[in-house]
């Protein structure tokens, strides 16, 4: 055998010949590749961003689907956030389209017919101005919470990635729409209203895609913990757009609008270049969302008797045995029928819409409470408001918390309703008082977006991963939708609620929200009853 070939033969001093180095080299190198794209994935599906992100720093010593998870983890708090960092922009704008305007050095020159109007901006110059806004935020709302209904569906039978990237690109296109009007001086109420509609429909896409993206991450351990650590996204996000749009409001509120619109529009680009939709898509096992109790048959799924609040503490023996309620083939869209069917996705999806329309409220208007109770500046009213947000962030992983340890979601819901009442009303009584307003919206801020954060989160999840869907991971999206769709419907009606009823006093729109809390209480009620059944059924006698 010619010995240019032979891998096998050595030199003249015995040693290793250059082509045997050569051609072992070529085999180490073969199976370096291989080893490397089995860490990576071999899906040719991947994103360009993943595959350069995977060469770049891919672990190998640490464990991947902790990696992925803490990659996935990561990119949809951001994406999330952009998303509310855009919607906030007109709540801080309110104080500047129709403002006091003898606190201001009048111009040169100023209209007869506007003399009291001269620094408001049209159409909301006019004495129904709160109407106008509160028309606009219900338009929003509405239109967000049909969408969410539709996008759920859709996002379950197309590629996830694309549906989120393009719908955070056109949510950005018409949040830079309405800070456009200020430089092309349009007045016209409907191009508002056109805008609020549009913008509402492609938010609406954020919501089922990103729960789903963390659904097929993570199984069910401590997942209220990680969501209530997650779901800190929305208070970011708010913080994040109220200090943004702040920075322009009073000089050039167009930016205030066009600035969050770019970024929300930018992490679309992002999204489509690095998210991976499943850990299927780079060669990894599934979450586990089927709930099976160890040892038991493969048709024998657990049940908690708690309904929504799947506990990690529970014991095997204490758990009721049930059968499927929802039959569905293994990762086949679910209609929306046999979502509703599922038990306590209705109760929940009531309650939210109760406790969404109390947080969505102070969303809207408490930028504008904070600057007439306390008569600071527009700039100054909006960065206050962001504390609110701030006893948000703690409230959601509070109560995520509590219910991984408790196992009782609806309770610790509850809880939190009953000690909002009185928050509300305090904040009421003593928020004229700087100091004391602080605190008060800290500590409402807890209480009120606390329940919100677990129901949309944590709940949904575990809801749209019931045993009664047999493991089917397709219907994630669609209770997602349903539950926050039913949610937005209350973000709808309250702030238009609470502006119709403003014009009466702050007194009223407060008593409002506490009726809300109470409600939001009561909508619970029959799934506390058996998380304490549960409970006390578990105790030693």
């Amino acid at each position: 055998m010619d010995r240019h070939y032979d891998s096998s033969i050595n030199d003249a001093n015995g040693e290793p010949s250059e082509t045997t180095t050569f051609l072992n080299s070529r085999r180490k190198s073969s199976v370096s590749k291989e080893r490397w794209r089995m860490l990576r994935g071999s899906n040719k599906n991947i994103p360009l961003g993943v595959r350069i992100v995977q060469r770049l720093c891919i672990p190998t010593v640490v464990n991947r689907i902790v990696w992925y998870r803490l990659y996935i983890l990561v990119l949809t708090f951001f994406f999330y956030a952009t998303y509310h960092l855009s919607r906030r922009p007109l709540g801080i704008a309110k104080n500047v389209l129709h403002r006091s305007c003898s606190e201001l050095p009048p111009p040169p020159v100023i209209d007869p017919n506007r003399n009291g109007t001269w620094c408001d901006w049209a159409p909301f110059d006019k004495d129904n101005y709160q109407e106008l806004f509160s028309s606009l935020d219900f338009t929003y709302w509405l239109a967000y919470a049909i969408g969410m209904f539709v996008v759920g569906h859709i996002a379950e039978r197309t590629n996830l990635r694309n549906f989120l990237a393009s719908g955070m690109i056109m949510a950005g296109f018409w949040t830079i729409c309405f800070g456009l009007a200020y430089f092309w001086e349009i007045h016209s109420f409907s191009y508002f209203v056109a805008v609020q509609v549009f913008g509402g429909i492609f938010q609406a896409t954020g919501w089922p895609s990103v729960v789903t993206l963390m659904g097929n991450w993570f199984g069910k351990k401590r997942l209220g913990l990680i969501f209530g650590i997650w779901n800190s996204h929305t208070s970011v996000g708010n913080i994040l757009g109220a200090v943004i749009a702040g920075v322009w409001v009073n000089d050039n509120w167009g930016y205030s609008f066009i600035v969050p619109g770019v970024i929300v529009a930018g992490a679309g680009v992002l999204a489509y270049l690095f998210v991976v939709v499943r850990p299927e898509d780079v060669d990894l096992p599934p979450a586990d969302h089927t709930g099976r109790i160890p040892g038991a048959p493969p048709d024998v799924v657990e049940k908690d008797d708690q309904v929504a609040a799947y506990s990690t503490v529970t014991a095997a023996s204490t758990i009721d045995i049930d059968v499927a309620v929802v039959p569905q083939e293994h990762d086949h869209p679910i209609s929306l029928l046999n979502a509703i069917r599922i038990p306590g996705v209705v109760e929940f999806s009531v309650c939210l819409f109760f406790a969404k329309a109390v947080s969505y409220t102070f969303l809207v208007w408490l930028p504008v409470y904070i600057h007439n109770a306390v008569n600071v500046t527009s700039d100054v009213a909006a960065d206050m408001s962001t504390v609110f947000d701030l006893g948000g962030i703690v409230g959601g992983i509070l109560a995520g918390l509590i219910s991984d340890l408790s196992g009782g979601s609806a309770t610790v819901c509850g809880v939190m309703f009953v000690f909002a009442a009185p928050l509300l009303y305090l904040l009421f009584i003593y928020g004229a008082t700087s100091a004391a307003l602080i605190a008060l919206l800290f500590f409402s801020g807890l209480v009120v977006n606390g329940p919100y954060a677990l129901i949309t989160t944590a709940v949904s999840t575990d809801l749209g991963t019931h045993p009664s869907l047999t493991g089917n991971n397709k219907a994630l999206a669609t209770v997602t939708a349903i539950i926050d769709g039913t949610g937005s419907l209350g973000a709808a009606f309250g702030p238009l609620v609470a502006g119709l009823i403003s014009v009466k006093g702050w007194e009223s729109v407060f008593y409002y929200l506490i009726v809300a809390q109470i409600v939001a209480l009561l909508c619970l009620s029959r799934l506390i009853f058996r998380e304490v059944r549960g409970w006390l059924r578990r105790t030693p006698a």
